[in-house]
C-alpha cells in the first residue's frame, strides 16, 4: 500500500528540488523527509532518489511515480470533497494564488460576488508573481493561479497543468494628466518614439515591467532614462501622478484612484491572462465555480482594459 503523506513528499521534491525545501514546506527535518522517502522506497520496491554529491535528484523511476502521485493526491481530495459535500453542491476553501493586479481586478471580485451566490465556497487568495504560480500550483500549495505570460516566453502550461484563457491585458502608456505638451499629451495612440526625452517609472532590474519598458523603448529606437525604481504599482502610480515620469502598465494595473492618463500604443502590446488548473482528477464542485466565475469577472474586467485614453478621475485613498 502507497502512503498518501510519502506521496507528497515525493512531489514536492520534483518541485522544490531540496530535502531541506521539502522539509520547511512541510514543517518536517531534513532527516524525516529522508526517512520518508527511504519507507517510500521499501514500499515500492524501487529506488527512486540517487545522490548526486550533498543534492538528491528522483531517478527515472521516482520522476514516474511523482507524477502519478499528483493524479493520485488531487484525485484523494476530490473524493474528501465530496464526501465531506454529499449533496454534490459547491462548497469548502479554494485557494487562488494571482498576481498583484490580477488580485485586485479579478479575485477580489470573484471573492465578493461567490459570497453572494456561492456562500458554502471560500477563496482564499495569495499574491504571487507568475514565476512562483506555476510551482505553487504544481505542488498543490494552490488550487487556482491566475497568471500571464511572461516577454520571455515562458509559460505555466504542460502536460500536467490546464489553462482557461481569460483576457487579452493591453499594455498602456501611463502619464500625469496635468501633461500639456509632448506625446503623451496629444490625443489617440502613442508612439514611443517621442517620449525618448521622458523620464520613466519602472520596476527593479529584470522583473517584468523593467523588462517591459526597456522592450518598447528599444523597438522604438531610443534607450529609457529610468528615474525610479518601484516594485510596488501604487508607488509607480503615484510617482506618475505626482509629474515625475511616465511609466508602461498592463491595463489591469491602471488603478481609478490615482490622476493618471492611460493611453494606447500605436505598436501594439498585450499580456495574454489566464487561469490554471493542475491536470489528473477533475476540478472539485468548488473550483470549477471559482474557474466559471473567473472567466465572467475577466469579461467584466476587459470592458475596463479596453477603455483607455481617459483621464481617471482621482477618489480619496
Amino acid at each position: 500500500m502507497l502512503n498518501a503523506a510519502r506521496l507528497q513528499i515525493l512531489a514536492r521534491l520534483e518541485s522544490l528540488g531540496t530535502v531541506r525545501a521539502v522539509g520547511a514546506s512541510l514543517h518536517l527535518s531534513p532527516s524525516a523527509v529522508s526517512a520518508q522517502l527511504a519507507a517510500l522506497e521499501a514500499e515500492t520496491g524501487a529506488r527512486l532518489v540517487e545522490r548526486t554529491g550533498r543534492r538528491v535528484r528522483l531517478t527515472p523511476a521516482g520522476r514516474t511515480l511523482a507524477r502519478h502521485a499528483r493524479v493520485i493526491l488531487d484525485q484523494m481530495a476530490l473524493a474528501e470533497a465530496e464526501l465531506a459535500h454529499p449533496d454534490g453542491q459547491p462548497a469548502g476553501v479554494v485557494r487562488v494564488a494571482a498576481f498583484s493586479s490580477g488580485v485586485r481586478a479579478l479575485v477580489i471580485p470573484l471573492a465578493r460576488r461567490l459570497a453572494a451566490e456561492h456562500p458554502r465556497v471560500q477563496v482564499e487568495v495569495v499574491e504571487l508573481d507568475p514565476r512562483e504560480s506555476g510551482p505553487a500550483l504544481r505542488r498543490a500549495d494552490v488550487d487556482v493561479a491566475v497568471t500571464a505570460d511572461l516577454l520571455d516566453g515562458a509559460r505555466l502550461a504542460g502536460p500536467d497543468v490546464a489553462t482557461v484563457p481569460l483576457l487579452e491585458d493591453p499594455v498602456v502608456l501611463v502619464a500625469p494628466a496635468g501633461a500639456s505638451a509632448g506625446e503623451a499629451a496629444r490625443e489617440g495612440p502613442v508612439d514611443l518614439a517621442g517620449l525618448s526625452a521622458a523620464r520613466w517609472a519602472a520596476d527593479l532590474p529584470g522583473r517584468y515591467l523593467s523588462t517591459l519598458v526597456e522592450s518598447a523603448c528599444r523597438d522604438a529606437g531610443f534607450e529609457p532614462r529610468v528615474v525610479a525604481r518601484l516594485p510596488s504599482y501604487e508607488l509607480l502610480l503615484a510617482h506618475v501622478e505626482a509629474g515625475l515620469s511616465v511609466a508602461l502598465l498592463p491595463g489591469l494595473a491602471v488603478d481609478p484612484r490615482y490622476d493618471v492618463v492611460a493611453r494606447p500604443l500605436r505598436a501594439p502590446r498585450t499580456r495574454p491572462v489566464y487561469a490554471a488548473v493542475r491536470r489528473g482528477a477533475p476540478p472539485t464542485a468548488a473550483t470549477s465555480v471559482v474557474l466559471a466565475g473567473l472567466r465572467r469577472v475577466a469579461a467584466d474586467a476587459t470592458g475596463v482594459t479596453a477603455a483607455v485614453g481617459r483621464t481617471t478621475a482621482p477618489q480619496p485613498r
